[in-house]
């Protein structure tokens, strides 16, 4: 791994990377094109696109590379939302061609690279050994019965 951190991984430097953009080059013009857009469109795009590298920090926190490679599908999942959401602003006019292009590129190289830090993870299996790494919650099934106490039922 590295010694930086989240910070140190170039996947998460390429997500962040994503989102400022979006959030710089991006927002404005939308704003600009249609200001109802600040409460649906805008709000989703800046959100999903700030879950991606908060995912990848989120799971590089986590000791046990199961939970960080749960993170990292999460983040993958929110990046195919943001990829959405460019879509959508694309068709509707408010997003030149070319600003598009350079996002979805970005984009795409991401999910690359969180394919392949996910690839890594499921070999290394850091944190397999770690106490409680194989431990699971289970529940017997039991079947719940509801019984009426009102007179009218």
């Amino acid at each position: 791994m590295n010694d930086k951190g989240f910070e140190g991984l170039k996947v998460w430097q390429k997500a962040h990377s994503l989102m400022v953009d979006i959030h710089k080059k991006l927002v404005p013009l939308v704003f600009k094109a249609n200001k109802d857009e600040r409460f649906d469109l805008i709000a989703q795009i800046r959100s999903s696109s700030k879950s991606v590298p908060a995912n990848i920090a989120e799971g590089h926190g986590r000791f046990y590379y199961g939970d960080n490679v749960r993170f990292c599908y999460n983040a993958r999942g929110s990046l195919d939302e943001t990829v959405s959401h460019l879509r959508a602003v694309l068709d509707l006019d408010y997003c030149p061609k070319d600003l598009y292009d350079r996002l979805r590129v970005q984009a795409d190289e991401v999910r690359r690279m969180l394919n392949g830090y996910i690839d890594w993870l499921k070999e290394k299996k850091i944190g397999e050994k770690e106490p409680g790494a194989n431990l699971a919650v289970r529940e017997d099934r039991i079947e719940y019965t509801f019984n009426s106490t009102d007179e009218n039922s």
